[in-house]
């Protein structure tokens, strides 16, 4: 099995070739756009490529190129640009691809039209349209007749792109100004802020069936103090939780969105007052940046299904479904993950943690 990487020199790339190498897949190719970047995954690789960016001219030549030269059978990508550029030519690579279908690609990518979609089954999901075009106090007097306390957002983007949390209207008017006043083209969303649990649940299906997922809880962010909304993209502290709830409001809100899911589908949820989850969006395509977290798990307590990445390859590249003995809460609960920038990672348990 030979594999290529697509955005491998970051952090979710890194996560993923680390997670191939714990599988024993050794025969790993990576490509990046980035030419500081690119040293990073070369630890985890056969051979490591700068490529053009999806957007620039040659970047399907460019990889369809190395695909051809080294026998590649199957490519990923771990961003949300590069899932979009290969959903979009993946009749054009020369290689298997593991991905939904690509109208469910782009509507994943367009958080305002899932959340419009889900808010018909979660009325905490409701969100409205805020654009650079008019003056923001109509739209944003009737968001704050509804609620005191709203969450803004980019409608696109990873990382918490463009979000805060928002009490006054002058507060709202001002971030997006200040935003707009960067990017006039930027397009945001206003939802309720819901005050509960910000919690990740990752999965892969096949052809409609569900193969394997778990969910997470995102305790502690790094750098919280560096954004006004406490979150940073990225958790330095998260667990393992078991919640039937969230496994079936996830698994439903895949299903509002594809019918027939296949493929890697990652879905935040946050809970609202009352603790129940709501969906706020879903990664289609492509795995948290974490995914080291479950498959280095998995090797520990040695679980099957766990090493995500692994599975998803060996499924995309050979067809062949695993026999997992469940297909939800694969690993136990309470497992914590802590980790920081230039301090490593740790895996341990709450009872070690005397939580």
């Amino acid at each position: 099995m030979k594999v290529l990487l697509l955005s491998a020199g970051g952090p979710a790339g890194v996560n993923y070739l680390k997670s191939l190498r714990l599988g024993g897949t050794t025969s790993v190719y990576g490509a990046d756009s980035n030419p500081y970047h690119l040293c990073f995954c070369e630890k985890y690789t056969v051979k490591s490529f700068l490529i053009p960016r999806c957007n620039e001219e040659g970047y399907i030549e460019k990889i369809n190129e190395i695909i051809e030269k080294y026998e590649i059978d199957f490519v990923h990508a771990q961003s949300d640009i590069e899932v979009k550029a290969l959903s979009e030519n993946r009749d054009k690579i020369l290689a298997k691809t593991f991905l939904p279908d690509h109208k469910i690609i782009l509507a994943c990518q367009d958080k305002l039209q899932t959340a419009r979609t889900w808010s018909k089954i979660w009325h905490d999901a409701i969100a409205y349209k805020i654009e650079d075009n008019t003056s923001t106090f109509p739209i944003l007097t009737e968001i704050f007749w509804e609620w005191k306390e709203v969450w803004i957002r980019a409608i696109s983007g990873a990382g918490g792109r463009g979000s805060t949390p928002c009490h006054t209207m002058m507060m709202a008017d001002n971030w997006l100004r200040y935003w707009w006043g960067r990017d006039p083209s930027m397009v945001f969303m206003a939802q309720k802020l819901l005050p509960g649990r910000n919690i990740a649940w990752q999965s892969i299906w096949y052809k409609g069936k569900l193969i394997t997922s778990q969910a997470r809880e995102r305790v502690e962010y790094i750098y919280p103090e560096l954004a006004p909304s406490g979150v940073t993209g990225t958790p330095a502290v998260q667990r393992t939780i078991h919640d039937t709830e969230v496994n079936v409001v996830a698994i439903e809100a895949i299903k509002i969105i594809d019918p027939n899911p296949h493929g890697i589908y990652s879905v935040d949820l946050k809970e609202n007052s009352l603790g129940h989850p709501i969906p706020t969006e879903i990664n289609a395509g492509r795995f948290f940046t974490t995914s080291y977290f479950f498959a280095y798990a998995g090797q520990m307590f040695k679980i099957q299904g766990a090493n995500m990445p692994y599975y998803y390859t060996t499924i995309g590249t050979f067809d062949v479904i695993p026999q997992l003995k469940s297909n939800v809460n694969i690993l136990p609960e309470d497992i914590y993950w802590i980790r920081h920038i230039d301090c490593g990672h740790k895996l341990t348990t709450k009872e070690c943690l005397n939580l």
